[in-house]
């Protein structure tokens, strides 16, 4: 059973530094410009899952070439999480390339999975977007992840379930 809490975390990080996450996946390292600014508390939690170990040894379970990947269920299904939610922040960037947001349930349904755009899309601003892929080592990383195989969900059909197992083996985070 994946670690669950009680509540959201309390606000630890500083607005005015900034933050990257170095996810390391079966497939290479991604480096992630996270925006405090923009996203405080989805920042905030990010980081504090990450420092926890809380994704750890965690699938890529939604892959869609051409849109996005997706991943931060312990659970490997799509339906885990840490145990609580929290409210979404305004989104003010579009959903381009390497754009890393929130996957949700709906409204106010934020928790631990996210996703990162694996090309510009058009999405309803109803994802709160908080950080971005760095640089050019760190979208080739996000193309191998896009190119694995996938299969039909058995819910629903979609052709997102990765034929392999890609994961995070852990996520680093560096504060300047």
């Amino acid at each position: 059973m994946p670690k669950q809490y009680s509540s959201p975390p309390a606000m630890t990080i500083d607005t005015n530094k900034s933050y990257t996450a170095t996810l390391h996946t079966t497939m290479g390292d991604m480096q992630v410009q996270l925006f405090p600014k923009d996203a405080p508390v989805t920042v905030n939690n990010f980081v504090f899952l990450a420092k926890d170990g809380y994704y750890n040894n965690v699938k890529f379970h939604r892959i869609i070439k051409g849109f996005m990947v997706q991943t931060g269920d312990p659970t490997g299904t799509g339906a885990g999480g840490p145990g609580y939610r929290f409210q979404d922040e305004p989104v003010t960037r579009n959903y381009d390339r390497g754009i890393v947001a929130m996957a949700n349930a709906g409204p106010n349904t934020d928790g631990s999975q996210f996703f990162i755009m694996h090309a510009n899309y058009q999405l309803p601003k109803n994802y709160t977007i908080f950080g971005q892929v760095a640089d050019a080592a760190s979208l080739d990383t996000l193309d191998k992840i896009a190119n694995v195989p996938v299969t039909a969900n058995p819910r629903g059909g979609e052709q997102s379930v990765p034929t392999q197992d890609v994961l995070i083996t852990g996520v680093d985070i560096a504060e300047k």
